[in-house]
């Protein structure tokens, strides 16, 4: 067998898709799975290329050249630690194991942990872009041992994605589970941006009774400006897409409810470990969750009240307002990732490049928008900036969006649509904004049934009042 420069475990669609990517970019590749027909569909579509599919993680290894380059691209969880059970005696110090799926940042710190003192350097890297980026080019996330970063630059860059001034969508992220981190986040970010644009198409539909195919010219209008991005640019070509056997909307055949993978959870969860307010993503996480229960759904709508006004408001006037809210809301929901990138960079000492990490979410994955550029020259020009929402730019565009906001969550609350991350942006934006907030009650009630104490706005320490005689 020929020397191969790396070798990729796990050929579904993600993996090989990867493998011929970086085959197209001139590396040797060898790719293998336990699953003998996915090695053979991996043969057959390699063939005449720089590519092969070993029948044993051992012939792998065996045809890697030193130092050898491993990327895990097998389901998170369970299915890596066995992997990575199998490799570890076939590989020495100095051998590279990049771990590529969605795998929780603390797992990536725990096999960092396992492998001290083995030499092998470990890679928790973020990868997004769907089956397409993986193909042409997809945004990558590393991070873990730094002594592994030298030895896969020169391959990951170039297979990355590039920015359009050329950048490659693909920079180190810090030490340990830093890399997995922000891919978590950005997910998170991602649900949220889901949602609200689903709440937009919802307003448009149940408020405005627009059509999918008027909706779709909508999109693809805002798509040009502001709020151009990767998702509004594919919801203006869903929309538009008629079923073939039926010849109606597809979106209105299509069933309402929404799968999840985890990391939106785990991103939400990671802000209540962590004192970060992230309202809007862990909204976006629980629509879904609301989602799921469709039959109760159907149940309860037969027997809970509503609203029986019906809009009665000019249209076009609505649509842009709904835009000029979702500008909003979608600055909130970046503000709130942001925030738990900072906090989780405080706790684990990774140094996070801010400014990079929306560098390379410029193009390749999932969440890539025009405004990415904007928070990518906020940081560079302010690193420690406190929360997106105080650059002047942003603070600017809040100022002209935040009433079409607040307008459109009324509207939608007075005519019973459900628009939950419309409605948390709106409050997180203003309890963001106050000077104060109804907390000095809640201290005392705390302090009343269980002697927690308050601090005082007029002297230093902590105070203890007997509210009972």
């Amino acid at each position: 067998m020929q020397q191969s420069d790396i070798g990729i475990v796990g050929l579904g669609v993600m993996g090989e898709n990867l493998a011929l990517n970086l085959e197209r970019n001139g590396f040797a590749v060898s790719g293998f799975d336990l699953d003998s027909g996915k090695r053979e569909s991996f043969t057959l579509r390699t063939r005449g290329k720089r590519a092969q599919a070993p029948r044993s993680l051992a012939e792998l290894v065996a045809g890697l050249s030193s130092p050898r380059r491993i990327l895990l691209m097998v389901p998170a969880g369970a299915a890596v630690d066995t992997v990575l059970a199998d490799l570890r005696p076939l590989l020495a110090a100095g051998d590279v194991v990049i771990d590529g799926g969605n795998t929780r940042f603390t797992d990536t710190q725990r096999r960092m942990l396992a492998l001290e003192g083995s030499g092998i350097l470990y890679v928790g890297a973020g990868v997004s872009g769907g089956e397409e980026g993986a193909l042409r080019g997809p945004a990558l996330m590393p991070g873990g041992d730094a002594l592994a970063w030298p030895i896969i630059k020169p391959m990951l860059q170039s297979i990355a994605a590039s920015a359009d001034d050329g950048q490659p969508c693909c920079e180190w992220m810090g030490a340990g589970g830093a890399g997995h981190f922000v891919k978590m986040v950005h997910n998170g970010i991602e649900y949220a941006d889901m949602q609200m644009i689903c709440e937009a198409f919802w307003l448009m539909q149940e408020l405005l009774g627009m059509s999918p195919a008027d909706m779709s010219r909508v999109f693809a209008d805002w798509n040009g400006g502001e709020l151009g991005s990767y998702l509004i640019g594919i919801t203006a070509e869903i929309l538009a897409r008629t079923d073939a056997e039926t010849g109606q909307p597809l979106v209105d055949l299509i069933l309402d409810t929404a799968e999840q993978k985890g990391t939106g959870k785990w991103a939400s969860q990671a802000a209540l470990d962590m004192g970060v307010n992230a309202p809007t993503i862990a909204d976006a996480v629980f629509a879904r969750t609301l989602s799921a229960v469709k039959q109760e759904r159907i149940a309860a709508a037969d027997v809970l009240a509503g609203p029986a006004l019906r809009y009665t408001g000019e249209r076009t006037g609505f649509v842009e307002k709904i835009r000029r809210a979702l500008l909003a809301a979608k600055i909130c929901s970046y503000a709130q990732g942001f925030q738990l990138l900072r906090a989780a960079d405080s706790e684990y000492l990774w140094n996070l490049p801010f400014g990079t990490i929306a560098s390379i979410w410029r193009a390749g994955c999932i969440i890539r928008a025009r405004l990415l550029e904007d928070i990518r020259r906020a940081y560079a020009h302010a690193p420690e900036l406190a929360n997106l929402l105080v650059d002047d730019h942003f603070a600017r565009l809040m100022a002209e969006c935040q009433q079409d906001l607040r307008e459109v969550v009324a509207t939608a609350a007075q005519h019973g649509v459900a628009v939950p991350a419309f409605m948390s942006a709106l409050a997180y934006y203003d309890a963001y904004r106050s000077r104060r907030l109804p907390a000095n009650l809640l201290q005392a009630q705390r302090d009343y049934f269980g002697a927690h104490t308050y601090q005082r706005v007029d002297r230093p320490g902590k105070f203890h009042t007997q509210w009972t005689s």
